[in-house]
């Protein structure tokens, strides 16, 4: 679990970081790409919230190990992450 914790942080650290995260779509780019993250595809990522950015193969490598841990967590682990998403989107809509 801390594992793919370090991962998913080293990944959001990376999309601030080159700019892909920044306006007021951020915080929408960011819930979309975390869905994905847990609940979707690589190829959903790609076509999705990440549909409009030039992904390099290294980024691309990442995003796939990132995915590979997710996809490895706990039923359980990964339903309680859902939940916390749900959460979050729904504290959003209530603002």
């Amino acid at each position: 679990m801390k594992r793919s914790g370090a991962l998913l942080l080293a990944a959001l650290t990376v999309l601030c970081t080159c700019g892909l995260v920044t306006g007021e779509d951020s915080e929408e780019l960011f819930m979309d790409f975390l869905q994905t993250l847990l609940v979707g595809s690589i190829e959903e990522l790609y076509e999705g919230p990440l549909s409009k950015y030039n992904i390099n193969a290294d980024a691309k490598a990442a995003i796939a190990e990132l995915k590979s841990c997710i996809d490895g967590l706990q039923p359980m682990h990964k339903a309680e992450l859902v939940k916390l998403l749900v959460q979050v989107l729904g504290s959003q809509d209530d603002a």
